[in-house]
């Protein structure tokens, strides 16, 4: 009986700590992306959606959940690598890192009024004002 007991609250806090994460445009924007894509706008080797339109992205602060979630499991990169990546970038003049935002409400009302944005969001904070392109 506890066996079973611990099992189900494991499976509820797992659910929890590992949540989806969606990627989100404007609601006019039309283009679909692959993950491929997606990964190269985050790290500064595509500036442009697949129609050609300006690809902004926006993240959010790195000590954010969704901000783990995304980097690895979108960008297939740790917090420390990326942040390697990007000192590298800057100090060679070749890049600059996307800006930040404090949390998914920020990042959501920041695409809502641009089409030119992409960023991602928990899952569960999805709403009319975005659309969703990917989850992972």
């Amino acid at each position: 009986m506890i066996y079973k007991l611990l099992v189900a609250t494991f499976a509820l806090l797992s659910a929890s700590v590992f949540a989806d994460v969606a990627v989100v445009v404007h609601p006019s924007n039309a283009n679909a992306l692959d993950n491929k894509t997606i990964e190269r706008i985050f790290i500064g080797k595509a500036k442009s959606f697949p129609d050609g339109s300006q690809a902004v992205p926006i993240n959010q602060e790195a000590s954010s959940a969704a901000t783990e979630e995304f980097n690895s499991k979108v960008l297939n990169r740790s917090s420390s690598q990326l942040k390697a990546y990007w000192s590298k970038l800057l100090f060679t003049g070749k890049g600059q890192p996307p800006r930040e935002e404090a949390d998914d409400a920020a990042v959501k009302q920041l695409i809502a009024a641009n089409p030119n944005l992409i960023g991602y969001i928990d899952a569960a904070s999805v709403d009319d004002s975005v659309k969703v392109i990917a989850t992972f």
